[in-house]
């Protein structure tokens, strides 16, 4: 599987760490940057990078997922969400983590790098990379919504029970 990356000043730390051990892991990592530390970079540089490589590959039909991080992993997440068919989840914990992928189908994890050990990092990034997605009805609806709505800018129908009709407003 291949596995992009994408970080700022922040997270850089991090990424030069998940590079290594990715590699021992047996993943092909990719490098969005930074690659040098520089206190004011902007990470929307470098998310983007990496959310875009997702995709790309999905689209030529290469497993892949993303990484990127920060100093608290929201803007990374924020950034890496603004491409099309990225489905980003921040995650700070091993349950998140799973979650995100069981549930969501996320293809890009955001993690801050200041709020765990490098240790906890490295675990929700594992458990992230190695959780399948569930291909439940229920979220394959859902993620069906979302991709319909990126695509289309058209809401989903309300259902029923929210305009008082139904089981839930009976």
């Amino acid at each position: 599987m291949r596995v992009h990356l994408g970080s700022d000043h922040a997270g850089l730390e991090l990424k030069e760490h998940l590079l290594n051990w990715l590699a021992d892991a047996g993943y092909e990592a990719v490098d969005h940057g930074p690659f040098v530390y520089d206190a004011l970079d902007d990470y929307p540089v470098f998310c983007l990078r990496a959310a875009e490589g997702v995709v790309a590959d999905e689209g030529d039909g290469v497993e892949a997922l993303g990484v990127v991080v920060g100093g608290s992993g929201n803007g990374e997440q924020i950034a890496a969400n603004k491409v099309i068919g990225v489905r980003a989840a921040l995650v700070w914990s091993e349950e998140t983590a799973r979650l995100a992928r069981e549930h969501n189908a996320a293809n890009v994890v955001s993690v801050g790098g200041r709020m765990h050990t490098l240790e906890d990092m490295t675990r929700f990034v594992e458990v992230f990379l190695t959780t399948p997605y569930s291909r439940e009805e229920r979220h394959a609806r859902r993620i069906a919504m979302l991709t319909d709505y990126e695509k289309s800018h058209n809401l989903p129908p309300l259902p029923d029970s929210a305009l008082g009709r139904g089981p839930a407003g009976s």
